[in-house]
């Protein structure tokens, strides 16, 4: 099953490549400031998890998501041609939405589920995003790569200090996983979990991945410099050959005109005779 199907299925589609390019173009925009919201959901999710949230805290979360998704669902449900499609297969952002109504009104256990939701809500917008990231990162541009290795690192330094007690603060969570993503693995702080463990586990697949394609962005950007100039040596040479051409082609055709010339002035004579 690819990707494309598999989003489709748990209601995280996005917009469809076939839609018109205003509905596609939007759909990029917003997936910056979900981005947003969704590291908003983690820092609140930390927060709560070492008792340094509050009741306004998690109202302004609650209203900050269901907003955001109001706002993206309707917005791109007037802009795309299918809007049946669009909202069959990004059901996720409904579900999200209609949950979000009695929460916000009532609060209570309900609210405390979003809470425990709201990962799940971060994890679908970066799924989301997924795409853009692929199609940046196939561009070569290291500092987008670089740029995306810092969402990453950020991201499970959070999730690990979370859940993990062996990590006590933020700082060393980030700290943790800027060594672990880079394989380096100083152990000075380490998770003592199998959650945590296993969030180390995947952050190390992950950073063998990142550090494998920035050395494939600084080796094809050398190679890419040396493709320009080439290929500029070969437009130089291109427009140097064209211009000699073209000087040669003038003066086959001035030879052309004298020898026409000629040509008549000696039909003319023979017709005297």
């Amino acid at each position: 099953m690819n990707l494309n199907k598999f989003s489709r299925i748990i209601g995280l589609a996005g917009v469809d490549a076939s839609e018109n390019n205003r509905a596609q173009y939007t759909a990029k925009l917003l997936e910056w400031p979900m981005m947003g919201i969704a590291l908003w959901i983690l820092i609140e999710w930390y927060l709560g998890a070492k008792g340094l949230s509050s009741h306004a805290l998690s109202i302004f979360t609650n209203w900050l998501v269901f907003l955001g998704f109001s706002f993206e669902v309707a917005l791109l449900t007037s802009l795309v041609n299918d809007k049946i499609l669009y909202l069959r297969t990004n059901w996720m952002n409904l579900l999200i939405i209609i949950l979000g109504i009695p929460i916000i009104l009532e609060g209570g256990e309900m609210a405390a589920t979003l809470r425990s939701m709201r990962v799940l809500i971060a994890v679908q917008v970066f799924v989301n995003a997924s795409s853009t990231f692929r199609e940046l990162l196939a561009r070569n541009h290291l500092g987008t790569t670089l740029g995306v290795s810092l969402i990453i690192m950020t991201i499970a330094g959070m999730l690990v200090a979370g859940i993990d007690p062996g990590i006590e603060s933020v700082w060393e969570g980030l700290w943790w996983a800027w060594v672990t993503i880079t394989t380096v693995g100083y152990g000075d702080v380490v998770p003592v979990t199998g959650e945590g463990r296993l969030i180390g586990a995947i952050l190390i697949l992950i950073g063998v991945g990142l550090f494998a394609m920035l050395t494939a962005s600084i080796s094809v950007l050398f190679i890419s410099r040396s493709d320009e100039e080439m290929e500029e040596n070969l437009e130089q040479q291109m427009r140097k050959n064209e211009t000699k051409a073209m000087a040669q082609l003038s003066r086959i055709e001035k030879k052309m005109e004298k020898l026409e010339q000629q040509l008549g002035q000696l039909l003319e004579r023979e017709r005297e005779r």
